[in-house]
């Protein structure tokens, strides 16, 4: 499973962060980014919900 971040529409919000950590935190700029590609299996459950919780529709989990 991977998991992409459309930076170009990232509000900065954090909320993909809070939930998922494993997978994404805080880059340099201040926007959200992936660390972790592909997503470890123990944290797939957490990038879909940062998925569908985004507010702005950001973040894309496929397998």
């Amino acid at each position: 499973m991977k998991a992409h971040i459309d930076r170009s529409g990232c509000i900065s919000c954090g909320l993909c962060i809070e939930i998922c950590p494993e997978v994404f935190h805080m880059g340099t700029d201040d926007l959200a980014d992936v660390h972790q590609n592909p997503v470890p299996t123990e944290a797939e459950n957490g990038a879909i919900a940062a998925q569908e919780s985004c507010p702005v529709s950001v973040i894309s989990v496929e397998s």
